[in-house]
């Protein structure tokens, strides 16, 4: 039987997954670019399943930044300073939406599985704009490349001319291309993206018998919702739905629970996958530490230590010394 006989099973889920992603939207949408009125740097590191060989392993560097001086520059009652807490009933009952302003992006994401390694590299822009007073509309759009490569001495076949590989492409450049859609106030935000809008071939034979692999469009649904319990806490509900063919729909629920703007601690649970604990701190208006743990819940569990994940965070050109996202959770 060829190695690569369950390529298309594989790589159904063709995009890493995250237990944090509310720390860093951008990555699953790219009308997120330039939503706060700094610079959003975020780096982060999973290594999901531990103790299982070749399991995913995954890195990525993101940058997010707004471009127009109303937005930038402009109204505090949008951009709290820096002694009001984004996440209290203040900052709530307060809140005006933000100037049109545009947003551009980066990101390249690293992610590799066994003998294959996933690059991605894209570029972002989104336009916002105000729908009322307290509500805006974001839409955006990225692409880039996306690099795939597998290494053969990695693989152990019975036949090593086997047809998946032979006489094949083992390192290739694809286009990437991506849209998003970001409705958000200063107690909620609903977005929805697709991934993966151009149909690549995946296989790495050139040969015309193995033609079964191709990427598929990745459809993410998310929402979240910020419930004040006092002027020092609140509490932080948010769920993430993906439909990604031929698999079945799937979906992360989190709760978070943040202290003021210094330090939140959560929950999470991913269907039919795991369970997580989540906790962060932002040790000023420049920087940021998240940290999540999932343990597996699914047929892996026997042979997983769990899932670690870490996220830093680094806010450049940080007008009002805010420590916590204005418009993100």
């Amino acid at each position: 039987m060829a190695f690569f006989a369950g390529l298309p099973l594989a790589f159904a889920q063709q995009r890493p997954q995250y237990t944090q992603y509310v720390l860093n939207n951008y990555l699953l949408n790219p009308a997120v670019s330039g939503i706060e009125n700094y610079i959003d740097v975020k780096a982060g590191y999973r290594s999901q399943w531990t103790g299982l060989e070749g399991a995913p392993v995954t890195s990525y560097l993101t940058l997010s930044a707004p471009l127009g001086q109303d937005f930038i520059q402009g109204d505090a009652t949008a951009m709290p300073s820096g002694n009001e807490n984004p996440f209290g009933r203040s900052y709530t009952l307060d809140y005006q939406a933000s100037p049109p302003h545009h947003g551009v992006g980066f990101s390249i994401i690293g992610d590799k599985t066994g003998p294959i390694t996933q690059t991605t590299i894209d570029f972002s822009y989104a336009y916002h704009l105000g729908l009322t007073s307290k509500l805006n509309l974001a839409v955006g759009v990225s692409g880039g490349l996306n690099h795939i490569s597998l290494n053969t001495n990695e693989i152990t076949l019975e036949n090593p001319l086997d047809p998946a590989i032979s006489n094949g492409n083992n390192s290739q450049w694809k286009p990437d291309l991506n849209i998003g859609v970001w409705a958000y106030s200063s107690n909620y935000y609903i977005g929805a993206s697709v991934q993966q809008l151009l149909k690549q071939n995946l296989y790495f034979n050139t040969s015309s018998t193995v033609t079964s692999s191709q990427t598929v469009p990745h459809y993410f649904f998310t929402a979240g919702l910020r419930l004040p319990v006092s002027d020092d806490i609140s509490v932080l509900p948010s769920v993430l739905v993906k439909l990604i063919q031929p698999v079945p729909t799937t979906f992360d629920v989190n709760l978070k629970m943040a202290f003021q703007d210094i330090f939140w601690v959560g929950g999470s649970y991913r269907k039919d996958d795991s369970f997580g604990a989540l906790a962060g701190i932002n040790i000023s208006s420049s920087i940021n530490v998240g940290y999540s743990y999932d343990v597996t819940t699914s047929a892996l569990n026997t042979v997983s230590n769990g899932t670690h994940e870490i996220v830093i965070g680094v806010l450049l050109n940080n007008r009002y010394k805010v420590r916590s996202p204005m418009h993100g959770f």
